[in-house]
């Protein structure tokens, strides 16, 4: 083990341990309270380098475990062993679960998924991100700046709960905050697949939501969508845009980004990007035939949303101080396929759209469009 004195430097940079590192050094020595930046401490996570401060504790890095101990015999052998486990493995149990069979069952099908998406078109370059969360504090995830197509289980890599990578050899992703926010926040969520599937993100980029009532499938597994605000992928404010909406969405669009859902496996939260997409793309089409939407009767939604319920699925329309709500929002315009997200599904979107939805033309038209319909019948 080769250490290297930086006791007397006050924070360690990349720069620092990859200087450190290239100097051979497998141990550092730093001084108490040192601050170690996270592309830093990802750094040393990925290439097994030891922290310890001045009074001997150890900190940071699954790490190697060190060199062949077979000329070592007896105490002194066991003795240098443990040493070595404390000082290059802080998570001793990460390495065994990254690599357990559990987990590479899960990181075949974060593969396939991947594979899925890419060819579906819901990611291109090196977009999207894929997680499953694996243990309490154990997230296993994709890595940055790798097509979904390429992904290999080599590739993949795993956090804590904090983000702080703890296995793997690749960096992991910047967006893995939004996936860790809504596993905080709804503990049945176990995997989370963030993409950018064209005709729902349509919607997002134009700050509307899709009406519901229309295809079964649909309101099933995904009903009504939310939509968060915008903000800098990669930042923590992006991450906490979810939060008011996770808990009763499954599926939530992100402002002029894409969406993002959550579910039970990766393959069911691919799913629901699926249906969601399939579902905005259908109304698209439907508005090509210049006929109206016919909708689902009240009653027979009743049904479907029943059927959610027994699934599990969240719904915001099972809480009853938001049905009347979300009731209203699809009687906005009659037939329209792109609504103005009310309460229900954006919490900023009646601040944002005062400006440009003339209410007192809307409140006509759908009063207008109401009497119509009663007439016809």
């Amino acid at each position: 083990m080769t250490t290297i004195n930086m006791a007397a430097q006050k924070l360690l940079a990349l720069r620092d341990v990859e200087k450190a590192r290239t100097a051979g050094a497998t141990d550092l020595l730093t001084a108490a309270g040192c601050v170690i930046t996270p592309s830093a401490r990802d750094f040393l996570q990925q290439h097994g380098i030891t922290v310890r401060t001045a009074n001997g504790s150890g900190h940071v890095a699954e790490g190697k475990q060190a060199a062949n101990q077979n000329n070592v015999s007896g105490k002194a052998a066991n003795n240098t062993k443990q040493t070595s486990r404390l000082h290059s493995e802080p998570h001793p149990s990460a390495a065994e679960l990254f690599h357990s069979a559990e987990a590479e069952v899960i990181k075949q099908e974060i593969c396939a998924v991947g594979k899925k998406l890419w060819s579906r078109m819901y990611v291109d370059g090196n977009g999207g991100n894929i997680s499953y969360r694996i243990g309490p504090n154990a997230v296993i995830c994709t890595p940055t700046l790798i097509s979904k197509a390429d992904l290999t289980p080599e590739d993949l890599c795993m956090v804590d709960m904090e983000g702080n990578q703890i296995a793997g050899v690749r960096p992991r992703t910047s967006e893995v905050f939004l996936h860790l926010e809504i596993y905080k926040a709804v503990p049945e969520a176990k995997a989370a697949v963030h993409c950018h599937p064209p005709h729902a993100t349509a919607y997002a980029i134009t700050g509307r939501v899709p009406p519901s009532r229309v295809v079964p499938e649909y309101e099933v597994f995904v009903g009504k969508v939310a939509i968060a605000p915008y903000e800098t992928p990669g930042t923590a404010k992006f991450a906490e845009t979810v939060l008011p909406f996770v808990q009763q969405h499954n599926t939530v669009l992100l402002a002029n980004h894409g969406i993002v859902c959550w579910a039970d496996t990766v393959t069911h939260a691919e799913w629901y990007a699926e249906v969601v997409d399939t579902y905005c793309w259908t109304l698209m089409l439907a508005t090509q035939l210049g006929a109206p939407l016919s909708y689902i009767p009240p009653d027979k939604a009743s049904d479907l949303l029943s059927i959610k319920r027994r699934l599990g699925l969240p719904d915001v329309r099972f809480d009853s101080n938001q049905m009347k709500e979300c009731q209203l929002s699809d009687l906005q315009m009659p037939s329209a396929i792109a609504l103005v997200p009310n309460a229900c599904e954006s919490q900023t979107s009646v601040a944002r759209n005062m400006e440009e939805v003339d209410i007192e033309a809307l409140v006509k038209l759908v009063s207008d469009s109401v009497m119509a319909a009663l007439e016809e019948n």
